[in-house]
């Protein structure tokens, strides 16, 4: 066989040749945009031949703190294809983070959305590597700013050759791309992205069995870019000739509800977070998402109330998937099998609630208390990852050898296996609830709460007991909306017939918010906290 490397620049190379009139529909701050894949190809090239001149060589970081946006898309291609590293930097994280994750990748410059300068301006002084500053904005001047030297995007497109080609001759083992996790506790753990594995990932969203990306959808990625590269859906639509939608900065359930219908979308992805506002939209407006083939969660299990809202009022198909930021991150897709098409509604949301089963290309293994765990949907175990997208290390990181090791990727969540190789999230190992000998599952709980339909989100932790050792106490956040309230005997009354009794928590609080890590995600320790002062009050 032929050894053709596998490289990110020839997915625009080929959306280039063969999908030149596709159009990429983009938001910014400003304005909207709409470039076609011809457009997007020669705008790239101006960028690569601008950081050539820039002094930006193979190996070389290249940081973004953006939006969902087409100048965001080109440097996804322009980094990778001229053999230097986009690195994309969650702009949620605290200015510490921050500060520690440029410095830690070594960034040579730094693509900026006008709106996050005034957060890199408050820590320019402590990074030790960043040689330039580029803005990203639709106005003719330059904002005022004291980082230097700064640049205009826009101008630097100006310089830049247009016929810049793309670099060909590198090992698809390469780095293309980095990101950090959003850790809860400790600094931020950085993943590299090899272009093999993101092309061989990039395939995968292309698989009839998966999210099955074709140049017939219109793609709307509303997980940011700058978490996972937005779960791989701008390589992939680009790649498959996909119409793109980039929702820009600060979306509104509104702007999507917007787009979905003047765009005619067919895809769009996100965490739950996002899913249950946009239900509350289209419940009270009034919209057209006759065009929606898919819905897809991810970040955290999403309610079956939320499953079956779309599923069955909106008649909108809603699906599952899981992975991490180290499986690059496609690992299980939800999707009913053949035979499965007759089931009762019932079940069929029961499915839909599981995060999926394996996508082809990737390996698992569950290991239990005894070993690896029964294909049974009751024996729980960790669910340990390989595969050509599965990271084996992280960068320049000597807590490695906590998750890598003998050759797997070990996730930290428990899980549990069905007959037909469906996984389903039972908890994070850190987040089992351990009490009387018996374990708890927290989002098992989480969800049977939030089926409740005056409840928006609900979280459960594990407090100490002097005589069970851990007894779970559940936060819950009301719908806004509503002018009802609810119980707590209410909600333990509504969620007792799924659960034995001494599973049930043992208290239920209410607040204003659940605090949440940057991508969506319950910060359960935070939690705890805010749970051990009320009981101290």
């Amino acid at each position: 066989m032929m050894q053709t490397p596998l490289t990110v620049g020839s997915m625009l190379e080929h959306a280039e040749k063969f999908f030149a009139k596709k159009e990429v529909i983009s938001q910014t701050h400003d304005q909207l945009h709409r470039l076609t894949y011809a457009d997007v190809g020669e705008r790239t090239r101006r960028l690569m031949s601008a950081l050539n001149q820039l002094g930006i060589e193979k190996g070389d970081r290249v940081g973004t703190l953006a939006w969902n946006h087409h100048r965001h898309l080109e440097i996804y291609f322009a980094a990778p294809g001229m053999n230097a590293v986009l690195h994309t930097i969650n702009i949620r994280l605290s200015p510490e983070h921050i500060a520690y994750i440029i410095n830690h990748a070594e960034d040579q410059i730094l693509f900026i959305d006008e709106d996050v300068l005034p957060l890199i301006e408050s820590i320019q002084d402590q990074l030790k590597t960043v040689k330039a500053f580029v803005v990203m904005t639709d106005k003719d001047t330059l904002p005022e700013s004291s980082l230097t030297p700064f640049y205009s995007y826009e101008k630097l497109l100006e310089i830049g050759d247009p016929q810049q080609a793309f670099v060909t001759d590198m090992d698809e083992n390469d780095p293309a791309g980095m990101c950090y996790t959003s850790a809860t506790t400790g600094k931020p753990k950085g993943v590299m992205y090899s272009h093999r594995g993101i092309v061989l990932h990039t395939m995968a969203l292309g698989l009839a069995n998966t999210a099955a990306v074709s140049e017939s959808d219109v793609l709307m990625p509303v997980v940011p870019q700058f978490h996972v590269n937005a779960w791989g859906m701008p390589f992939a639509g680009t790649w498959f000739g996909s119409t793109l939608v980039m929702p820009g900065p600060h979306f509104t359930a509104k702007r999507l509800a917007d787009f979905i219908e003047r765009y005619r979308v067919t895809v769009t992805a996100g965490v739950p977070t996002i899913w249950i506002g946009l239900l509350r939209e289209l419940e009270q407006g009034s919209y057209d998402t006759s065009s929606l083939r898919g819905v897809l969660c991810g970040g955290a299990a999403a309610p079956k109330g939320l499953i079956q809202a779309f599923e069955q009022k909106l008649g909108v198909p809603f699906a599952h998937a899981y992975g991490a930021t180290e499986t690059t991150p496609l690992v299980t897709y939800s999707r009913l099998k053949s035979y499965q098409q007759n089931l009762s509604e019932e079940d069929k949301i029961n499915e839909r609630a599981k995060q999926g089963a394996l996508v082809p290309g990737i390996e698992m293994k569950v290991i239990g208390s005894n070993g690896e765990a029964a294909w049974n949907g009751e024996d729980m175990g960790e669910l340990l990852l390989r595969g050509p997208w599965i990271a084996s290390e992280y960068y320049k990181d000597d807590r490695t050898e906590e998750a890598f090791h003998d050759g797997w990727f070990h996730t930290g969540d428990v899980i549990t296996v069905d007959e037909e190789g469906n996984i389903q999230i039972v908890d994070r190992t850190k987040d089992l609830i351990k009490s009387g000998g018996e374990w708890i599952s927290s989002v098992e709980l989480e969800n049977a709460i939030m089926a409740h339909d005056k409840v928006a989100e609900a979280s459960v932790v594990g407090m100490p007991d002097a005589e069970w050792q851990e007894r779970p106490i559940a936060c819950v956040v009301l719908q806004e909306d509503l002018n009802e309230t609810v119980s707590k005997d209410e909600l333990l009354q509504f969620i007792r017939p799924k659960f034995a009794k001494w599973s049930l928590p043992d208290d239920v609080l209410f607040f204003d918010e659940i605090p949440k890590t940057s991508v969506g995600k319950f910060m359960k320790r935070q939690l705890r906290d805010h749970v051990k002062d009320h009981y101290k009050v």
